[in-house]
């Protein structure tokens, strides 16, 4: 089964960082292309076209900033970006609504038999985090609607 997703900007390109870079680090960087594109930094002889494309980028720059400047939206982006990685890396079994897959009390863990005879398992605490589920036998992922 085919996964569509919107395909989502790369916030770091925009700053030209690294996901590895430091709060201070993206913060200089955020600061540096700012002052670059800053509309109030603009020169008046600037063609109308040129200058729009400026403030557009500026735009983007600072949602950016906004995303990975705050440590929550970073983090949530950060997963979000290693969701969208691993399922471009691994295939993708199927997509499965949580309630499809079997409840085991003891172990408090769903499950769900993979076609190798192997399973996905997933905590009921991590469910609300986690939307991929490896096979812990084969390369295949499978992933939990809500």
């Amino acid at each position: 089964m085919a996964l569509e997703r919107v395909k989502q900007k790369d916030w770091y390109k925009v700053l030209g960082a690294k996901p590895s870079d430091s709060p201070a680090e993206l913060k200089q960087k955020y600061q540096k292309l700012a002052l670059v594109y800053h509309p109030d930094k603009q020169e008046a002889d600037v063609a109308a076209a040129e200058a729009e494309e400026r403030v557009q980028r500026f735009m983007e720059i600072h949602q950016a900033w906004k995303i990975l400047g705050n440590e929550e939206t970073k983090k949530e982006y950060d997963l979000q970006q290693r969701e969208d990685n691993l399922t471009k890396e691994w295939p993708l079994h199927e997509q499965i609504y949580l309630e499809d897959m079997s409840w085991n009390e003891d172990e408090q863990l769903y499950t769900l038999s993979c076609r190798c005879g192997g399973n996905y398992s997933v905590s009921k605490s991590e469910t609300q985090d986690v939307s991929l589920v490896c096979c812990d036998t084969c390369s295949l992922v499978i992933e939990i609607l809500q």
